[in-house]
């Protein structure tokens, strides 16, 4: 077989890949969906049940565009496959909230404008909701002031270290973190 009859990855151009059919629970709904094997969630939320709100920035898990929830943790979604996450609850973007009922983090987003071209807002709010879940089971992060107290103290700095992993080309980060700020606390 010469170089010009394989492909990418050495499958030969006249081989097919086999399908697997999954089943993912996103946003309260069971989906069914056949993939190939080596799908991201990420191409599976946007390509295949065509939940837009969810976005590609790098494909490599350096920006956070990606943020989804899993069972109610923060994931990047390009760097996990889609057939990792049967059983698994997903929450995306349009999962949080709708136009008439937002999220709490979503309407700080929009009360502190914490976004600019808003594109990587989706991944910023849903890394922001896991965040405070986070916060709130009492995990320390490396800004932690003191990792043996009950209760983590959500200061700016705290914030900014938690969220580092989502990027924002338009620098909206002090809004970002009064965003975060004002949802921790009840406001809005």
């Amino acid at each position: 077989m010469s170089d010009s009859d394989t492909g990418a990855m050495g499958r030969s151009q006249g081989e097919t890949v086999r399908l697997s059919t999954i089943r993912l629970s996103v946003n309260d709904q069971a989906r069914q969906l056949e993939v190939d094997p080596r799908t991201s969630l990420l191409d599976a939320l946007r390509e295949h049940l065509r939940l837009s709100g969810t976005k590609k920035g790098c494909d490599h898990g350096q920006c956070g565009a990606c943020t989804v929830l899993v069972n109610g943790r923060r994931v990047n979604s390009c760097l996990t496959l889609a057939v990792m996450h049967e059983d698994d609850e997903i929450v995306t973007i349009e999962g949080l909230g709708d136009p008439e009922d937002l999220h709490a983090m979503q309407r700080a987003f929009v009360e502190r404008d914490g976004f600019q071209c808003g594109y990587c807002t989706p991944g910023q709010i849903c890394s922001a909701v896991g965040m405070l879940a986070e916060v709130e089971a009492g995990w320390p992060s490396h800004a932690t002031a003191d990792v043996s107290a009950p209760q983590v103290a959500l200061s700016d700095e705290e914030i900014r270290e938690r969220m580092s992993g989502n990027i924002c080309r338009c620098a909206a980060y002090p809004n970002i973190v009064a965003a975060i700020r004002d949802t921790a606390q009840g406001g809005l």
